[in-house]
């Protein structure tokens, strides 16, 4: 009989975890490692696809780009609050600075 319920609850316990993971939303893909963004062109949702950058940190670095002008290396990111070397260093390979960002004033 123990044997009986423990098969059950497992059941049941497989059949909800299942039924969750459907409903469950799936998050952003996060960019691939050959993924290259732009921080001149790329949008706070697109940044957000970088390792370790969230919501208020992508929002830094277009507030940045706006009020400074575009990057004109990389490393300028870490001016921006939020990112420093140690972060800095884990996406490097994945930025790019090459034109400027849509409407901005020449």
């Amino acid at each position: 009989m123990l044997r009986v319920c423990a098969s059950v609850f497992a059941f049941v316990t497989l059949l909800a975890g299942t039924a969750f993971a459907q409903a469950a939303p799936k998050p952003a893909a996060p960019a691939t490692k050959g993924a290259v963004v732009n921080l001149n062109t790329a949008s706070a949702a697109e940044l957000e696809q970088l390792p370790g950058i969230g919501a208020k940190v992508a929002a830094r670095i277009v507030e940045y780009r706006t009020q400074k002008g575009p990057f004109k290396k990389i490393e300028e990111l870490m001016n921006v609050q939020g990112i420093g070397e140690k972060s800095f260093l884990k996406i490097r390979a994945q930025l790019t600075v090459s034109g400027s960002p849509a409407g901005a004033q020449q």
